[in-house]
């Protein structure tokens, strides 16, 4: 990792705005933070160098167990937007459409969709000073566009909230619209499956098949969902639809992404069982229907969430086995349960 992007990383651990841009609560714990990134930092430069090598100066990486090992263990921030793009496919689909993210730009717009947009611009990331008006350059500008071609690109979504928040991620880390776009795409369409249409039935069945792998894996939370009738979509949509945004760290939310565009969906139910099975005995203490709701708001807070290396490491062996065969098997049962119930 060149000197210049290690004391850039290792300074904002004591600066009101972290180095994305977001401002820190007024209760931030710095003090156990820069315990945390001392420690992450030395984790983080020897990855760098491990990256590096792997890449060794050209941009294609192949599909195999070597890169599945080096992304769960994280992909330093210099490369973190090459990657995303190769392994999502979405640089592949760039490279086959030069300047259709340009075009969708130029050709005629949806008024009504416009102007969803436009109402969202302010509430997306108040909390971060890239996105304010003051800014220079204000990301809102390249926020807008991104969202305004993938309403056009994808006439069956349009726009939804919660795409707002994915795609700011996405321009944090690549800095470039065209890519953001793309990486969009390569999530709304191809690795969550119809969470963002108008039914949202691939985001409910998704929740739904959660509650299947609590009653499988943590029973006992299962058990104390049902008995006090506090449906799944209650506690964790927001994990769904914003995947993690505004729920876990910024450096978690990257870590998490980093498997997602790599093994697809299947990453989220890891992530929400971890934090389940890891928070069992604290959910169980709850009595009530607000009690549960809230557990469940405390659980994606503390150490435990903050130490990403550790974390990420937790959710590919704390909820055991979880192949694609099941998630899909579960996902057709919930689906028809849900198309039944109208």
């Amino acid at each position: 990792m060149p000197a210049e992007a290690q004391n850039s990383l290792l300074a904002p651990a004591k600066k009101r705005v972290d180095p994305y841009g977001f401002e820190r609560p007024e209760d931030f714990d710095y003090a156990s933070y820069e315990a945390f990134f001392s420690r992450y930092l030395v984790v983080l430069t020897r990855r760098a160098i491990k990256w590096s090598k792997l890449l060794k100066g050209n941009n294609s990486i192949q599909k195999s167990l070597k890169v599945k090992r080096y992304i769960r263990k994280g992909i330093p921030n210099e490369h973190r937007a090459l990657v995303w793009m190769i392994v999502s496919g979405a640089q592949a689909n760039m490279e086959q459409n030069p300047g259709y993210y340009h075009r969708l730009l130029e050709g005629e717009k949806n008024a009504k969709l416009l102007e969803a947009i436009k109402t969202d611009m302010n509430r997306t990331f108040p909390d971060n000073v890239k996105f304010r008006k003051t800014a220079d350059p204000c990301l809102q500008h390249a926020l807008y566009n991104v969202l305004v071609a993938y309403g056009h690109h994808n006439k069956a979504v349009g726009y939804c909230q919660g795409m707002n928040f994915i795609a700011g991620y996405l321009i944090l880390i690549t800095k470039n619209e065209e890519e953001s776009f793309w990486l969009l795409d390569a999530l709304i369409g191809r690795i969550l499956p119809d969470y963002y249409s108008p039914a949202m039935l691939g985001l409910k069945t998704d929740q739904e098949v959660l509650g299947e792998l609590v009653k499988m894996k943590v029973p006992a939370v299962g058990e104390l969902m049902e008995r006090h009738g506090v449906m799944w979509t209650l506690v964790v949509s927001r994990w769904f639809i914003c995947l993690f945004i505004d729920i876990l760290p910024v450096e978690t939310v990257l870590r998490i992404w980093d498997c997602l565009f790599y093994e697809g969906s299947k990453i989220i139910f890891r992530v929400a069982l971890t934090l389940i099975k890891q928070n069992q005995a604290f959910i169980l203490e709850a009595t009530n229907f607000p009690d549960i709701c809230d557990k469940f708001k405390q659980i994606t807070k503390g150490t435990f969430v903050t130490e990403c290396h550790t974390f990420m490491q937790k959710i590919f062996t704390d909820p055991g086995s979880l192949s694609m065969a099941t998630i899909n098997k579960l996902r057709e049962t919930c689906r028809e349960k849900l198309l039944s119930q109208g």
